[in-house]
């Protein structure tokens, strides 16, 4: 099977990703970082009164034309329990912060351009209708739809929801992610590393990025190199009702990369091998049955950078974004001198410093802050050392040319998504 490209690989990903998944309520506290599945409108308005801006006095504007003026204080509005009364001419309320304008009342006078003396407060400075007051509905009124389905829900959407007046919002199932590492070299983080092992670092990388993109992350362990112990670990994602199976190495074709076997023995229909990118070539694509199947590469930093680039699309299409086949990447400016790309989609560990440089515009030119993407001299796909020490991927396409430091490239930042 010949090499594709990183882009017909991600549309051939999605496009068996059919439908989000089911609905379910959350309660809000429980919402954060959850995926909205309808739109929301709000179901009162907000403030559901005329509101005070500030402490002070509300007051009829038409009193405090001529100041100073006296008027007589007939009464007090706190947040949560108001006026009830009408302010008449040459009248008075002690209002604070968030309370009801009073009926009568048309303007606010700031507490620092008053004085009290007993019941009444002497208006040293002249007030304007509407002066301090926040108008009914000012935020937003009942029906206004304020959230959007597909939205990844933070802080602010949950106050914003809540303001709405909605105690619980419908949301897309998390979807089940399980990810199984594979080989008889690996050995579990924190476990004693035999004299031919290495720690399985790709594992917990991997269940953290799924999680962060909003997934319910399995853990299934390590596979040793033998049919039998991949079955089982294959059972227990089909069990578990996995909506992605990630395995992490073994399926290529050596002797001992037996995952590709093991998944056609349970009925696998393949979707493709091999993509033409540096770091990941060996990308694995498929369906068992309903569970979507990615079997990215042993070496540590090219799974991360597959997760990246193929994982978190699917997880996010899955949870109903439309916006998960979106570039990822942004603009920057080249740090160093590259040479010519090869035939591969390149992705390079890159450190990031931000740079005061022109931006020609249409309408003229001015300044704006660009990040500069430096490579990294090592680029090898094991060096996790390299990673840690990197802030984005630089994207260089295929036979891209030579390139000189100062050049416009592209970068994915790593913070999104790691």
């Amino acid at each position: 099977m010949s090499l594709i490209s990183v882009e017909d690989a991600l549309s051939r990903v999605l496009a068996n990703v059919a439908t989000p998944l089911g609905i379910e309520a959350a309660p809000l506290a429980a919402s954060a970082g959850r995926t909205l599945a309808e739109d929301v409108g709000a179901l009162r308005d907000q403030p559901p009164f005329p509101a005070s801006a500030m402490d002070g006095y509300a007051v009829r504007s038409a009193d405090c034309v001529q100041v100073p003026t006296t008027l007589h204080v007939i009464g007090t509005s706190a947040a949560g329990s108001r006026f009830t009364g009408t302010v008449g001419a040459m009248e008075a309320v002690r209002i604070f912060t968030g309370a009801p304008v009073p009926d009568g009342a048309d303007a606010v006078v700031l507490q620092e351009d008053t004085e009290l003396s007993g019941d009444r407060v002497t208006v040293k400075e002249a007030a304007r209708a509407d002066r301090h007051i926040r108008a009914a509905g000012l935020d937003f009124r009942a029906g206004d739809v304020l959230l959007q389905a597909g939205l990844r829900l933070d802080s602010r959407h949950i106050a914003l929801a809540a303001a709405m007046g909605h105690g619980t919002l419908d949301v897309r199932r998390r979807p089940k992610v399980a990810v199984l590492a594979t080989g008889d070299e690996l050995v579990r983080a924190g476990e004693p590393v035999g004299p031919d092992q290495i720690t399985a670092s790709s594992l917990p990388a991997t269940l953290l990025m799924a999680t962060k993109a909003g997934a319910e992350a399995i853990d299934l362990g390590i596979a040793r190199d033998t049919l039998e112990s991949l079955d089982e670990r294959i059972q227990a994602a089909r069990d578990a009702e996995a909506d992605i199976l990630v395995t992490l190495g073994g399926a290529s074709v050596g002797e001992h990369d037996l995952v590709q076997k093991a998944l056609s023995r349970q009925g696998m229909d393949l979707g493709f091998w091999r993509v033409a990118l540096r770091p990941g070539k060996p990308l694995m694509h498929g369906r068992l049955r309903e569970t979507l199947l990615l079997g990215l590469p042993g070496n540590p930093v090219s799974s991360l950078v597959c997760a990246v680039l193929f994982l978190i699309p699917a997880i996010r299409a899955l949870l109903g974004d439309q916006r998960a086949a979106d570039d990822p990447t942004e603009d920057a400016i080249l740090g160093a001198d590259l040479p010519p790309n090869r035939e591969r989609q390149d992705y390079m560990r890159a450190s990031l410093a931000l740079k005061d440089v022109p931006l020609s515009l249409a309408k003229g030119s001015e300044r704006v802050m660009l990040p500069v993407a430096t490579p990294h001299l090592m680029q090898d796909s094991s060096m996790l050392s390299i990673l840690e020490r990197s802030d984005a991927l630089l994207v260089r396409p295929p036979h891209a040319p030579a390139a000189t430091a100062g050049e416009p490239c592209r970068i994915i930042r790593l913070e999104r998504f790691c």
